[in-house]
C-alpha cells in the first residue's frame, strides 16, 4: 500500500494515478497527525509527502518520521511537481525498496549460512571423533552415523538452498531495473 500525504486539492487524482502505475492500493491522508494515525494501523511500501506539510510542522514531521517503518519515504513539491513525476518518483522508490529487501535477505541468509556451516562442521568433526572412539558398541555407532549422515544432508541443502536463492535474486533485481 501507498500512503500519500497532501491537503492538495489534487490529491484524490494522483492517488487514483499512483495505485494504477504501481498496482498498489493509495490511501490518502491530509495532515501529517490524520497520516501518522494510519501508519500505526496499516504497513505501507512507501510514503509520498508533500514537502510543504513538513516544512509548516516539523515536530509533526518528526513523529511522522518515527512511524514510517520500513516505507521508502518520497518528499515531493506539490506545488511544483505533476502528478506524472510524483508518480516517477514513486515507482522509482519502490524499486529501490524492492532492490533493499533483496540485499538484505541475502545478507541475513548469507549470515545464517555461515553460522549454520560452522555448527555443522562441528558436528560433523565430533561425529567422526566419536566414531573413532575404541570398543564403540554398535548401537552407538549407529546412531552417531544417522547424525553424520544427517549433518552432511543439511549441508549440502544449505549450499544448494543459497545457490538457488541468489539466482532468484538476481533474476529479480534485474527485472526490476
Amino acid at each position: 500500500m501507498i500512503l500519500l500525504i497532501t491537503p492538495s486539492a489534487r490529491a484524490r487524482e494522483c492517488a487514483e494515478a499512483l495505485q494504477q502505475a504501481a498496482n498498489e492500493t493509495t490511501h490518502v491522508a491530509r495532515s501529517l497527525q490524520e497520516a501518522t494515525t494510519q501508519l500505526r494501523a496499516e504497513e505501507y511500501s512507501a510514503v509520498v509527502v508533500d514537502q510543504s506539510l513538513l516544512d509548516a510542522e516539523p515536530d509533526a514531521s518528526e513523529v511522522l518520521l518515527q512511524h514510517i517503518g520500513t516505507a521508502m519515504p518520497v518528499h515531493v513539491n506539490f506545488a511544483i511537481s505533476g502528478i506524472e513525476r510524483v508518480v516517477r518518483e514513486v515507482r522509482a522508490a519502490l524499486c529501490r525498496r524492492k532492490r533493499e529487501v533483496i540485499v538484505g535477505r541475502q545478507g541475513a541468509e548469507q549470515a545464517l549460512r555461515s553460522e549454520l556451516r560452522g555448527t555443522l562442521t562441528a558436528l560433523l568433526l565430533s561425529c567422526e571423533l566419536a566414531l573413532q572412539v575404541p570398543n564403540l558398541p554398535a548401537v552407538a555407532e549407529a546412531k552417531i552415523r544417522t547424525a553424520y549422515d544427517l549433518a552432511r544432508e543439511m549441508r549440502a541443502k544449505l549450499a544448494s538452498a543459497g545457490e538457488d536463492t541468489t539466482a532468484r535474486d538476481v533474476e529479480t533485481v534485474a527485472a526490476h531495473r
